[in-house]
């Protein structure tokens, strides 16, 4: 398998990804049977504060810091 499929597949699953967290908080909206404390905190964790909500992924913040380190370490700055 090349190189710009395996990419072209975890853009793709990224996309989507990025879709489910955007459709995510509608569904929430108008579904008052669904709690956002059932979801696992490391797959969604959200901020309250008076009417600010700020919600985020662990899972994406770790995976992309992971791409970094490894970005990083792939062009030799930490040699």
């Amino acid at each position: 398998m090349s190189w710009e499929r395996v990419f072209v597949g975890l853009g793709v699953f990224l996309i989507l990804l990025g879709l489910a967290f955007i459709v995510a908080p509608l569904i929430v909206k108008h579904l008052p049977s669904i709690s956002l404390e059932r979801i696992p905190w490391i797959v969604l964790w959200v901020y309250r504060k008076d009417n600010f909500w700020f919600a985020t992924s662990p899972i994406l913040i770790i995976a992309g810091i992971a791409y970094i380190i490894w970005t990083l370490i792939r062009i030799g700055i930490f040699k």
